[in-house]
């Protein structure tokens, strides 16, 4: 597995939305929502029964959404992630078992670091895009600049999220080292629970305006 074919899959989406999917059949409604607003690529977390159904359900009905799965913590969750049709999975921590078996089975995979010994953990494994988790409460986009400078030369590249949104969305877009955000305001499991797919869309297109503003200065 290349760490940096997950830098390229990611190249151009700086808003990934970050879901909770209680029902399958809101699978394919959810992804349309966010594509006709403007975000094309979501992380399906595996924090429900139907996670994994959901995933194939958003492979079958939307191809060109950039399909990752989340809180992958298990090697046997990476098996099914990829089977299902996942383009690229992710986890909360850095488990060198869970990114082992990612780079047996070839899938991009991005670990989860809060702290310097966690970026190490994850560079020894070969990983090269890190999420940054959780991103405000581990002290914010300050923090990840600060932890971060020793491995610039390296060329890494971090996905924050946890306490990302609207507000300060643009003080991490605009950190070099900052390959895209999560957003799970985006796409709440209340208003997924609910099917208001126009809200969604709606938080879909303010994210996008508000990021392009972000990365041209707006």
């Amino acid at each position: 597995m290349s760490e940096r074919s997950l830098d390229r899959l990611i190249d151009g989406h700086r808003i990934i939305a970050v879901l909770v999917v209680n029902d399958v059949k809101a699978a394919a409604p959810l992804a349309q929502a966010l594509l006709e607003g403007g975000v094309g690529a979501m992380e399906l977390t595996l924090r429900t029964p139907t996670a994994v159904e959901s995933i194939r359900a958003v492979k079958q009905s939307a191809p060109e959404m950039l399909l990752g799965a989340g809180t992958v913590l298990m090697p046997d969750q990476v098996d099914a992630v990829r089977d299902a049709g996942a383009d690229f999975a992710v986890a909360p921590g850095t488990n060198p078992r869970v990114i082992g078996r990612a780079a047996e089975l070839g899938l991009p995979f991005g670990p989860g670091i809060a702290t310097p010994s966690d970026i190490e953990t994850a560079l020894d494994a070969g990983c090269r895009v890190l999420k940054y988790f959780p991103a405000e409460t581990s002290g914010g986009i300050k923090n990840l600049v600060n932890i971060s400078k020793p491995y610039d030369h390296l060329g890494i590249k971090y996905i924050p999220l946890g306490g990302v949104g609207p507000d300060n969305l643009a003080d991490y877009l605009r950190e070099p080292c900052v390959a895209a955000i999560g957003g799970s305001w985006i796409a709440t499991t209340s208003l997924i629970d609910d099917g208001d797919w126009a809200q969604i869309s709606e938080n879909a297109r303010g994210a996008i305006v508000a990021a392009e503003q972000a990365i041209h200065g707006e």
